[in-house]
């Protein structure tokens, strides 16, 4: 059975706010409301295939072009 990525939530924010990137526009790129990542980034749960999108998109597996055909 295939593992799901670790996904340190605190690096992920760190790296959003060192990007200079805003919760809306970080989290709608993955279709997640803005409400949604907020309650992810204060620890809330995050459901396994948010974490392997953000995973793969993280690796550069997925590029910015793929996540914005695929939410829009």
């Amino acid at each position: 059975m295939a593992r799901t990525p670790k996904l340190d939530i605190n690096t992920l924010v760190a790296d959003r706010r060192k990007a200079g990137i805003n919760q809306f526009d970080f989290w709608t790129r993955y279709g997640v409301t803005q409400s949604g990542g907020s309650r992810y980034e204060s620890g809330r749960n995050m459901p396994k295939p948010l974490k392997v999108l953000i995973a793969l998109h993280r690796a550069g597996k997925i590029t910015d072009k793929d996540l914005a055909g695929a939410v829009s």
